[in-house]
């Protein structure tokens, strides 16, 4: 899939949500970036940190709806969208373009949004997503095929979204401080 993305410098910008100027967030990508020879090494680690130590809140079953990356980082767990926000900031904080992507899932007779980053590196955009794997469930960090946690089935109409976005959709982030899943964006 070919995504639409802006300047990889305008992903490198901190928000409200995607807070990677906070000094929690700048620690942790200092740490986790020491000792890593290139970018995508330090990509690498930072995926597998979020995706491995925050924990998913829907296998948790933890009833708290963190939005912004400090509190992502705080609580120790968060839905997808919250998770792609705390990899996305700690990678901007260690000065790797990364963006936020969405698919549309069939979730038994609904669907629902699902949340990812892209990061830009080895001159590309490489969508990797951190949600947290389980029995059945396996995303790993790849820069050269996709290894997301969900393949798009379109017969069940479910979409991958190509944008790239500099900040996360308001529809992802209202229904997180309304505490509820993302049915739209």
């Amino acid at each position: 899939m070919q995504l639409i993305a802006g300047s990889p410098a305008s992903y490198l910008v901190a928000d409200e949500v995607v807070e990677s100027t906070a000094p929690a967030i700048v620690a942790l990508a200092e740490r986790l970036g020491a000792g890593a020879p290139d970018d995508a090494a330090f990509a690498a680690a930072a995926f597998a940190w979020v995706r491995d130590e925050i924990a998913h809140a829907g296998d948790a079953g933890d009833p708290r709806f963190a939005v912004s990356a400090t509190e992502v980082l705080a609580d120790g767990v968060g839905w997808c969208y919250a998770k792609a926000h705390l990899l996305a900031a700690v990678l901007r904080a260690g000065g790797v373009p990364t963006g936020l992507c969405y698919q549309w899932l069939a979730d038994g007779d609904a669907h629902v949004v699902h949340g990812l980053v892209a990061v830009h590196l080895d001159g590309g955009w490489h969508r990797q997503d951190p949600r947290g794997n389980k029995p059945g469930v396996a995303a790993e960090f790849s820069l050269d095929e996709e290894r997301l946690a969900w393949p798009v089935d379109p017969a069940a109409g479910e979409i991958d979204w190509p944008e790239v976005h500099v900040v996360p959709a308001a529809g992802v982030v209202a229904a997180l401080r309304r505490g509820e899943l993302a049915v739209a964006l």
